[in-house]
Protein backbone atom coordinates (compact mmCIF):
# COMPACT_ATOMS: atom_id res chain seq x y z
CA UNK A 1 0.00 0.00 0.00
CA UNK A 2 3.14 2.30 1.08
CA UNK A 3 4.70 1.50 -2.44
CA UNK A 4 1.48 2.37 -4.33
CA UNK A 5 1.04 5.97 -2.67
CA UNK A 6 4.32 6.41 -3.07
CA UNK A 7 4.68 5.18 -7.13
CA UNK A 8 1.22 8.05 -7.36
CA UNK A 9 2.74 10.47 -5.92
CA UNK A 10 6.16 10.36 -7.91
CA UNK A 11 3.76 10.05 -10.78
CA UNK A 12 1.67 13.64 -9.89
CA UNK A 13 5.17 15.50 -9.17
CA UNK A 14 5.96 14.38 -12.54
CA UNK A 15 2.93 15.79 -14.17
CA UNK A 16 3.00 18.90 -12.39
CA UNK A 17 7.04 19.70 -13.77
CA UNK A 18 5.82 18.98 -16.99
CA UNK A 19 3.17 21.30 -17.11
CA UNK A 20 5.62 24.53 -15.49
CA UNK A 21 7.97 23.31 -18.40
CA UNK A 22 4.84 23.72 -20.86
CA UNK A 23 3.58 26.81 -19.35
CA UNK A 24 7.32 28.26 -19.47
CA UNK A 25 8.21 27.56 -22.88
CA UNK A 26 4.23 28.75 -24.65
CA UNK A 27 4.04 31.41 -22.50
CA UNK A 28 0.58 30.56 -21.38
CA UNK A 29 -2.61 33.56 -21.84
CA UNK A 30 0.01 36.15 -20.91
CA UNK A 31 -0.20 38.99 -23.28
CA UNK A 32 2.79 39.46 -25.11
CA UNK A 33 5.06 41.74 -24.35
CA UNK A 34 6.05 44.88 -26.33
CA UNK A 35 9.70 46.06 -27.24
CA UNK A 36 11.32 48.71 -25.30
CA UNK A 37 11.91 47.93 -21.69
CA UNK A 38 8.61 47.53 -19.96
CA UNK A 39 6.60 44.16 -20.59
CA UNK A 40 2.97 46.00 -19.99
CA UNK A 41 0.43 45.50 -22.61
CA UNK A 42 0.76 47.83 -25.34
CA UNK A 43 -2.01 50.69 -24.99
CA UNK A 44 -3.52 52.32 -27.65
CA UNK A 45 -5.83 55.73 -28.05
CA UNK A 46 -7.35 57.57 -31.14
CA UNK A 47 -6.20 60.30 -32.50
CA UNK A 48 -9.11 62.39 -35.28
CA UNK A 49 -8.16 64.79 -36.85
CA UNK A 50 -9.89 67.22 -40.13
CA UNK A 51 -8.14 68.61 -43.02
CA UNK A 52 -6.76 68.19 -46.34
CA UNK A 53 -4.53 65.60 -47.30
CA UNK A 54 -1.20 67.70 -46.08
CA UNK A 55 -2.14 67.14 -42.31
CA UNK A 56 -2.74 63.40 -42.61
CA UNK A 57 0.60 63.71 -44.73
CA UNK A 58 2.48 65.25 -41.59
CA UNK A 59 0.87 62.74 -39.21
CA UNK A 60 1.78 60.18 -40.84
CA UNK A 61 4.80 61.10 -40.35
CA UNK A 62 4.98 62.34 -36.76
CA UNK A 63 3.22 59.00 -35.29
CA UNK A 64 5.71 56.65 -36.69
CA UNK A 65 8.71 58.70 -35.28
CA UNK A 66 6.86 58.71 -31.75
CA UNK A 67 5.85 55.13 -32.05
CA UNK A 68 9.52 54.44 -32.83
CA UNK A 69 10.27 56.35 -29.69
CA UNK A 70 8.05 54.94 -27.54
CA UNK A 71 7.07 51.59 -28.71
CA UNK A 72 4.33 50.54 -25.81
CA UNK A 73 2.01 53.48 -27.19
CA UNK A 74 -0.06 52.83 -30.27
CA UNK A 75 -1.62 55.71 -31.98
CA UNK A 76 -4.95 55.15 -34.08
CA UNK A 77 -4.80 57.68 -36.79
CA UNK A 78 -8.98 58.51 -37.73
CA UNK A 79 -8.34 61.43 -40.76
CA UNK A 80 -11.74 63.25 -41.13
CA UNK A 81 -11.85 64.85 -44.96
CA UNK A 82 -12.37 68.66 -44.81
CA UNK A 83 -15.02 68.11 -47.48
CA UNK A 84 -16.74 65.33 -45.40
CA UNK A 85 -20.11 66.07 -44.55
CA UNK A 86 -22.38 64.36 -41.64
CA UNK A 87 -21.94 64.53 -37.53
CA UNK A 88 -18.74 66.20 -36.99
CA UNK A 89 -16.23 65.21 -34.30
CA UNK A 90 -16.85 68.10 -31.59
CA UNK A 91 -21.00 67.36 -31.99
CA UNK A 92 -19.85 63.04 -31.69
CA UNK A 93 -17.89 64.01 -28.21
CA UNK A 94 -21.01 65.62 -27.29
CA UNK A 95 -23.67 63.33 -27.95
CA UNK A 96 -20.97 60.54 -26.02
CA UNK A 97 -20.96 62.88 -22.79
CA UNK A 98 -25.13 63.38 -22.81
CA UNK A 99 -25.02 59.61 -23.36
CA UNK A 100 -22.94 59.28 -20.29
CA UNK A 101 -21.01 57.13 -21.84
CA UNK A 102 -17.99 55.81 -20.39
CA UNK A 103 -15.80 56.48 -23.59
CA UNK A 104 -16.29 58.49 -26.74
CA UNK A 105 -13.78 56.37 -28.21
CA UNK A 106 -11.93 59.52 -29.24
CA UNK A 107 -9.01 60.28 -27.04
CA UNK A 108 -7.33 62.82 -28.63
CA UNK A 109 -8.80 65.81 -31.20
CA UNK A 110 -7.05 68.32 -33.46
CA UNK A 111 -9.38 71.25 -34.88
CA UNK A 112 -9.59 75.20 -34.73
CA UNK A 113 -10.15 77.46 -32.67
CA UNK A 114 -14.11 77.35 -32.45
CA UNK A 115 -13.93 73.76 -31.96
CA UNK A 116 -12.16 74.43 -28.75
CA UNK A 117 -14.62 77.29 -27.81
CA UNK A 118 -17.69 75.37 -28.58
CA UNK A 119 -16.00 72.13 -26.69
CA UNK A 120 -14.73 74.41 -23.87
CA UNK A 121 -18.41 75.32 -23.19
CA UNK A 122 -19.85 72.06 -23.33
CA UNK A 123 -17.32 71.23 -20.74
CA UNK A 124 -16.03 68.56 -23.11
CA UNK A 125 -11.96 68.98 -22.94
CA UNK A 126 -9.66 67.89 -20.07
CA UNK A 127 -7.41 70.88 -18.68
CA UNK A 128 -3.81 70.56 -20.05
CA UNK A 129 -1.33 69.89 -17.20
CA UNK A 130 2.28 71.51 -17.63
CA UNK A 131 3.58 68.23 -14.97
CA UNK A 132 2.30 65.66 -17.11
CA UNK A 133 3.35 67.76 -20.35
CA UNK A 134 6.53 69.46 -19.40
CA UNK A 135 7.27 71.06 -23.12
CA UNK A 136 4.04 73.13 -23.00
CA UNK A 137 7.15 75.37 -21.71
CA UNK A 138 7.91 75.89 -24.90
CA UNK A 139 5.06 77.91 -25.77
CA UNK A 140 4.64 81.08 -25.24
CA UNK A 141 2.13 81.81 -21.84
CA UNK A 142 -0.34 83.80 -23.94
CA UNK A 143 -1.60 81.05 -26.80
CA UNK A 144 -2.45 78.72 -23.91
CA UNK A 145 -4.01 81.51 -21.28
CA UNK A 146 -6.55 82.69 -24.68
CA UNK A 147 -7.88 79.23 -24.66
CA UNK A 148 -7.60 78.65 -20.87
CA UNK A 149 -5.45 75.60 -21.24
CA UNK A 150 -7.99 73.36 -22.88
CA UNK A 151 -5.91 73.33 -26.42
CA UNK A 152 -2.61 72.86 -27.53
CA UNK A 153 -1.27 75.16 -30.36
CA UNK A 154 0.54 72.91 -32.02
CA UNK A 155 1.08 74.63 -35.20
CA UNK A 156 0.02 77.67 -37.01
CA UNK A 157 -0.14 79.63 -40.14
CA UNK A 158 -0.45 83.67 -40.96
CA UNK A 159 -1.42 85.43 -43.84
CA UNK A 160 1.91 87.63 -45.11
CA UNK A 161 2.61 89.56 -48.05
CA UNK A 162 4.52 87.86 -50.99
CA UNK A 163 6.14 90.02 -53.61
CA UNK A 164 8.67 89.69 -56.82
CA UNK A 165 11.75 91.11 -55.47
CA UNK A 166 12.60 91.88 -59.17
CA UNK A 167 10.09 94.23 -59.18
CA UNK A 168 10.09 95.81 -55.54
CA UNK A 169 13.39 96.63 -54.28
CA UNK A 170 12.18 97.61 -50.96
CA UNK A 171 8.81 95.93 -49.75
CA UNK A 172 6.20 98.06 -47.45
CA UNK A 173 6.82 97.43 -43.57
CA UNK A 174 3.64 98.69 -42.73
CA UNK A 175 -0.33 98.49 -43.48
CA UNK A 176 0.05 102.39 -44.73
CA UNK A 177 2.81 101.72 -46.62
CA UNK A 178 0.98 98.85 -48.36
CA UNK A 179 -1.82 100.86 -49.51
CA UNK A 180 0.14 103.76 -50.63
CA UNK A 181 2.30 100.97 -52.70
CA UNK A 182 -1.00 100.32 -54.45
CA UNK A 183 -1.84 104.19 -54.83
CA UNK A 184 1.12 104.41 -56.40
CA UNK A 185 1.62 101.34 -58.59
CA UNK A 186 -2.10 100.71 -60.44
CA UNK A 187 -2.98 97.12 -61.17
CA UNK A 188 0.17 95.65 -59.40
CA UNK A 189 -1.55 94.65 -56.66
CA UNK A 190 -4.38 91.99 -56.35
CA UNK A 191 -6.90 90.35 -53.43
CA UNK A 192 -8.83 87.30 -54.20
CA UNK A 193 -12.20 87.50 -53.50
CA UNK A 194 -12.63 87.35 -49.53
CA UNK A 195 -15.58 84.73 -50.02
CA UNK A 196 -13.14 82.71 -51.64
CA UNK A 197 -10.47 82.49 -49.90
CA UNK A 198 -8.89 83.09 -46.48
CA UNK A 199 -5.90 85.94 -47.81
CA UNK A 200 -8.08 87.83 -49.46
CA UNK A 201 -10.82 87.62 -46.24
CA UNK A 202 -7.62 88.75 -44.37
CA UNK A 203 -6.56 91.97 -46.29
CA UNK A 204 -10.21 93.09 -45.63
CA UNK A 205 -11.10 92.42 -42.45
CA UNK A 206 -7.34 93.58 -41.36
CA UNK A 207 -8.61 97.04 -43.45
CA UNK A 208 -11.47 96.93 -41.48
CA UNK A 209 -10.07 96.14 -37.75
CA UNK A 210 -6.98 98.51 -37.98
CA UNK A 211 -9.63 101.56 -37.21
CA UNK A 212 -11.03 99.76 -34.57
CA UNK A 213 -9.60 98.96 -31.23
CA UNK A 214 -7.97 95.39 -30.42
CA UNK A 215 -10.90 94.05 -28.43
CA UNK A 216 -12.90 93.84 -31.59
CA UNK A 217 -10.61 91.50 -33.26
CA UNK A 218 -11.93 88.88 -30.40
CA UNK A 219 -15.73 89.84 -30.86
CA UNK A 220 -18.79 88.76 -32.22
CA UNK A 221 -20.50 91.62 -30.59
CA UNK A 222 -22.99 93.14 -33.44
CA UNK A 223 -22.41 96.36 -32.63
CA UNK A 224 -19.51 96.19 -34.27
CA UNK A 225 -20.91 96.11 -37.51
CA UNK A 226 -21.49 99.84 -37.04
CA UNK A 227 -17.85 100.63 -36.70
CA UNK A 228 -17.32 99.78 -40.47
CA UNK A 229 -17.38 102.58 -42.52
CA UNK A 230 -13.73 104.10 -42.18
CA UNK A 231 -12.34 100.54 -42.96
CA UNK A 232 -14.84 100.15 -45.82
CA UNK A 233 -14.37 103.59 -47.52
CA UNK A 234 -10.46 102.97 -47.60
CA UNK A 235 -11.63 99.29 -50.04
CA UNK A 236 -13.45 101.07 -51.91
CA UNK A 237 -11.04 103.51 -52.57
CA UNK A 238 -8.54 101.44 -53.51
CA UNK A 239 -10.39 99.74 -55.45
CA UNK A 240 -10.04 101.36 -59.01
CA UNK A 241 -5.76 101.06 -58.38
CA UNK A 242 -6.20 96.44 -58.10
CA UNK A 243 -5.75 94.54 -60.67
CA UNK A 244 -7.55 95.49 -63.75
CA UNK A 245 -9.17 98.27 -62.16
CA UNK A 246 -11.51 96.33 -60.03
CA UNK A 247 -10.57 92.36 -61.03
CA UNK A 248 -10.62 90.03 -58.22
CA UNK A 249 -9.66 86.14 -58.47
CA UNK A 250 -11.17 83.67 -57.26
CA UNK A 251 -9.72 81.78 -54.27
CA UNK A 252 -6.00 81.79 -52.86
CA UNK A 253 -4.51 79.99 -55.35
CA UNK A 254 -6.33 82.95 -58.15
CA UNK A 255 -3.92 85.61 -56.88
CA UNK A 256 -0.50 83.24 -56.26
CA UNK A 257 -1.11 82.08 -60.14
CA UNK A 258 -1.28 86.22 -60.77
CA UNK A 259 2.12 86.46 -59.16
CA UNK A 260 3.73 83.33 -60.83
CA UNK A 261 2.48 84.88 -64.19
CA UNK A 262 4.44 88.26 -63.38
CA UNK A 263 0.61 89.89 -63.93
CA UNK A 264 1.09 91.75 -60.50
CA UNK A 265 3.70 92.22 -58.33
CA UNK A 266 2.28 91.73 -54.40
CA UNK A 267 -0.44 89.92 -53.43
CA UNK A 268 -1.52 88.72 -49.55
CA UNK A 269 -0.72 84.93 -49.51
CA UNK A 270 -0.73 82.45 -46.79
CA UNK A 271 2.58 81.60 -45.35
CA UNK A 272 2.56 77.95 -46.07
CA UNK A 273 0.97 78.06 -49.16
CA UNK A 274 3.56 80.50 -50.35
CA UNK A 275 7.03 79.03 -49.01
CA UNK A 276 5.41 75.45 -50.12
CA UNK A 277 5.26 76.85 -54.09
CA UNK A 278 8.26 78.88 -53.54
CA UNK A 279 10.03 75.51 -52.77
CA UNK A 280 8.82 73.37 -55.90
CA UNK A 281 9.77 76.44 -57.84
CA UNK A 282 5.55 76.95 -58.64
CA UNK A 283 6.25 80.60 -57.76
CA UNK A 284 9.30 82.39 -59.14
CA UNK A 285 12.57 82.38 -57.51
CA UNK A 286 12.99 86.37 -56.92
CA UNK A 287 9.13 85.87 -54.76
CA UNK A 288 9.89 87.29 -51.01
CA UNK A 289 7.81 87.07 -48.07
CA UNK A 290 7.50 89.68 -45.59
CA UNK A 291 4.63 90.37 -42.90
CA UNK A 292 3.52 93.75 -42.03
CA UNK A 293 2.91 95.97 -39.40
CA UNK A 294 -0.03 95.71 -37.84
CA UNK A 295 0.17 92.62 -38.95
CA UNK A 296 -2.25 90.17 -40.76
CA UNK A 297 -4.23 87.52 -39.35
CA UNK A 298 -3.58 83.77 -39.14
CA UNK A 299 -4.01 81.09 -36.00
CA UNK A 300 -2.59 77.58 -34.66
CA UNK A 301 -4.63 74.90 -35.23
CA UNK A 302 -5.11 72.71 -31.77
CA UNK A 303 -4.92 69.97 -30.07
CA UNK A 304 -7.52 68.86 -27.01
CA UNK A 305 -8.16 65.52 -25.07
CA UNK A 306 -11.69 64.86 -24.40
CA UNK A 307 -12.30 64.54 -20.72
CA UNK A 308 -13.80 61.10 -21.69
CA UNK A 309 -10.90 59.65 -22.77
CA UNK A 310 -9.50 56.57 -21.06
CA UNK A 311 -6.12 56.77 -22.36
CA UNK A 312 -4.70 60.39 -20.73
CA UNK A 313 -1.60 59.47 -19.52
CA UNK A 314 -0.47 57.83 -23.15
CA UNK A 315 -2.02 60.94 -24.74
CA UNK A 316 0.24 63.16 -22.71
CA UNK A 317 3.26 61.70 -23.84
CA UNK A 318 2.36 61.89 -27.28
CA UNK A 319 1.52 65.66 -27.11
CA UNK A 320 4.71 66.47 -24.94
CA UNK A 321 6.57 64.81 -27.78
CA UNK A 322 4.74 67.11 -31.21
CA UNK A 323 6.31 69.73 -28.98
CA UNK A 324 10.04 68.65 -28.90
CA UNK A 325 11.79 70.66 -31.81
CA UNK A 326 12.40 67.18 -33.45
CA UNK A 327 8.33 66.74 -34.39
CA UNK A 328 8.06 70.47 -34.91
CA UNK A 329 10.94 70.91 -37.20
CA UNK A 330 8.78 68.28 -39.28
CA UNK A 331 5.68 70.65 -39.07
CA UNK A 332 7.69 73.36 -40.81
CA UNK A 333 9.91 71.57 -43.01
CA UNK A 334 6.49 69.28 -44.66
CA UNK A 335 3.58 71.67 -44.15
CA UNK A 336 5.61 75.23 -44.21
CA UNK A 337 3.76 76.30 -40.88
CA UNK A 338 4.73 78.34 -37.79
CA UNK A 339 5.79 75.71 -35.11
CA UNK A 340 3.68 75.91 -32.24
CA UNK A 341 6.74 76.09 -29.66
CA UNK A 342 8.88 79.74 -29.87
CA UNK A 343 10.80 79.93 -32.47
CA UNK A 344 14.01 80.48 -29.67
CA UNK A 345 13.45 76.81 -29.21
CA UNK A 346 13.84 76.02 -33.01
CA UNK A 347 17.38 74.46 -34.83
CA UNK A 348 18.75 78.04 -35.99
CA UNK A 349 18.87 76.95 -39.72
CA UNK A 350 15.39 76.71 -39.63
CA UNK A 351 14.92 80.26 -38.06
CA UNK A 352 17.20 81.35 -40.05
CA UNK A 353 15.24 79.62 -43.53
CA UNK A 354 12.23 81.48 -42.01
CA UNK A 355 13.59 84.57 -40.70
CA UNK A 356 11.13 86.41 -43.75
CA UNK A 357 7.75 85.64 -42.32
CA UNK A 358 8.76 84.91 -38.15
CA UNK A 359 6.92 88.08 -37.62
CA UNK A 360 3.71 86.66 -36.27
CA UNK A 361 0.03 87.64 -36.84
CA UNK A 362 -2.84 88.56 -35.03
CA UNK A 363 -5.60 86.09 -34.48
CA UNK A 364 -9.27 87.39 -35.34
CA UNK A 365 -12.33 85.44 -33.74
CA UNK A 366 -15.18 87.73 -35.04
CA UNK A 367 -17.49 84.76 -35.56
CA UNK A 368 -20.47 85.25 -37.74
CA UNK A 369 -19.36 89.21 -38.37
CA UNK A 370 -16.72 87.88 -40.90
CA UNK A 371 -20.30 86.63 -42.96
CA UNK A 372 -21.44 90.31 -43.01
CA UNK A 373 -18.28 91.79 -43.96
CA UNK A 374 -18.17 89.19 -47.00
CA UNK A 375 -21.77 89.95 -47.94
CA UNK A 376 -21.43 94.05 -47.67
CA UNK A 377 -17.62 93.93 -49.33
CA UNK A 378 -19.46 92.28 -52.75
CA UNK A 379 -22.03 95.13 -52.34
CA UNK A 380 -20.06 97.94 -51.41
CA UNK A 381 -16.72 97.31 -53.00
CA UNK A 382 -16.72 94.73 -55.73
CA UNK A 383 -20.22 95.82 -56.76
CA UNK A 384 -19.84 99.54 -57.18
Amino acid sequence: MNLMKKRLSMALASVMVLGALVGCGSGGDKPASSSGGDKGKQDEFSFYFTGSLNVKDLWEVVVPMFEKKYPNIKVKMVHIDSGAGGQSTVDRIIAAKQANQKSGNIDLYESSLSDVIKGTKEDLWAPLDAKKIPNLSKIEEKQMSNVKNMGIPYRASAVILAYNSAKVKTPPKTANELYDWIRKNPGRFAYNDPATGGSGDSFVQTAIYNFLPPEANVSSDPSYAQKWDQGFALLKELHPFMYQKGVYPKKNQGTLDLLANGEVDIIPAWSDQALEQTSKKLLPDTTKLVQIDPSFTGGPTYLMVPKLSEHPDSVATFLDYVLTPEAQSVIVNKMYGYPGIKWTEMPQELKDKFKDVAGGYRTFSIGDLGKEIQKRWQRDVAGQ
